[in-house]
């Protein structure tokens, strides 16, 4: 039996086509695509797949399929678009189970009704479910809620061997297989293919505020977040946007909660910051946005460390002749940077300079998104100290490396 037969004796004629160019990975065409509507879909298209040695790339909306390496070949694209049904919300116990193709924004309007939500933002629009699980992305309100990683608690995955595993579960308090729904946050698809999430929901809040302040430099915008950090005020999140390298950094804290005590704590945040800080209830047009860009890098140092790497953005730019856009969580340390379109030599120069003040911080910066010039001249992900451990961990989920390989860190 081919290999073509053997995908369509798995998921039915109707879900199985040849790839077009518009199905090329990272430039890299593919094969076949596959298009299953269930967990034991899946898992008969990847023995299916492992039986013919079938290199599998999982997408599912494609907001972010450029992110990461392209990858070294591509047999089989697995379409995830059509499994996007809301399995179970549970609204007594804060949880939901759904398919990984469930658009985050018709999530969160299904949530609504039950004045819940999964406290995730919507950074690139049109993300999955899946999408933000491969990639770990989060936004503003990780600052209070934690990433995707921390609000995770179940899943059900097939391996690359077709068969079907399963962990935590559908109790927040559950300990048993955290580390491994942590483990696949932010993989890649490189270990398995994540067919149902259980995801830990949060209240809708009755009211919220948006405090911001334009601050004249770096290092008066680190001093602000240091208070803000120190003070008694519980914020959702803490953000900074600096649109020009040279710039005034724009600091805006998002505060959450009951009617009365929100305009209170606002009102204490107006006084720490000073009396050029206003109040509005409308979110800032950039906010939980990536800045514009032809390449764009994801970019983490301590707390403390943010003004150093906003001077290093700024200085880059100008030494490379670029121009940097720089937002993201000034309270977490997670930050995104992207540079206009230039020279490939001249971004590779940024990249480099950015990622030393960054490891230099207690960070890392990853090229999440550039031209193909560009990949191919720079490491993508950096230095990664525990790469021989996530090796050896590739290596036991996926030993013939057929699950996106070389998209991952060093290649994996």
């Amino acid at each position: 039996m081919s290999a073509r037969e053997s995908l369509i004796d798995a998921c039915g004629a109707e879900h199985v086509r040849d790839a077009t160019s518009a199905d090329a990975i990272g430039g890299v065409k593919a094969t076949y695509v596959v298009s299953p509507v269930d967990t034991d879909a899946v898992s008969a298209v990847m023995a299916a797949a492992a039986e013919h040695g079938l290199a599998v790339v999982v997408r599912g909306a494609a907001t972010k399929i450029d992110w990461g390496n392209p990858p070294t070949r591509v047999d089989l694209v697995v379409d995830l678009s059509a499994m996007n049904a809301i399995l179970e919300h549970a609204d007594g116990d804060l949880i939901a189970r759904v398919q990984p193709g469930v658009g985050l924004a018709t999530f969160q309007k299904a949530l609504a009704p039950a004045r819940q939500r999964l406290a995730v933002d919507e950074v690139v629009p049109g993300s999955t479910v899946g999408g933000i699980i491969a990639t770990g992305l989060s936004g503003p309100s990780r600052f209070l809620y934690g990433g995707v990683r921390d609000l995770l608690i179940g899943i059900t995955i097939v391996r690359a061997d077709g068969v079907v595993a399963h962990a935590g579960g559908r109790v927040v308090k559950n300990v048993a297989g955290y580390d491994l729904c942590k483990l696949y946050t932010g993989s890649y698809g490189t270990l398995g293919i994540v067919t149902e999430a259980i995801f830990r929901l949060h209240p809708i809040p009755e009211a919220s505020a948006y405090v911001s302040i334009a601050l004249p430099d770096e290092a008066t915008a680190g001093a602000k977040v240091a208070e803000v950090l120190d003070s008694q005020v519980v914020a959702t999140a803490v953000e900074i946007d600096r649109s020009e390298p040279v710039g005034p950094v724009t600091l805006c804290i998002l505060i959450e909660g009951f009617g009365p005590g929100v305009s209170a704590r606002a009102s204490r945040l107006v006084a720490l910051l000073g009396p050029d800080a206003h109040v509005s209830e409308q979110r800032p047009q950039w906010w939980g946005t990536l800045p514009a860009g032809a390449a764009s890098l994801r970019i983490t140092a301590q707390p403390s460390g943010v003004p150093a790497v906003l001077q290093s953005v700024a200085r880059a730019s100008v030494d490379c002749g670029l121009t940097a856009a720089i937002r993201g969580s000034a309270g977490t340390g997670v930050l995104y940077t992207s540079v206009s379109r230039g020279a490939t030599a001249a971004v590779a120069r940024f990249v480099d300079a950015v990622r030393e003040t960054c490891t230099a911080e207690g960070g890392s910066a990853v090229v999440v998104k550039a031209p193909a010039a560009v990949k191919s001249v720079v490491n993508v992900w950096g230095r990664i100290p525990a790469i021989s451990l996530m090796r050896r961990v590739k290596t036991s989920f996926d030993p013939e490396n057929r699950l996106s390989p070389g998209r991952f860190v060093g290649g994996i």
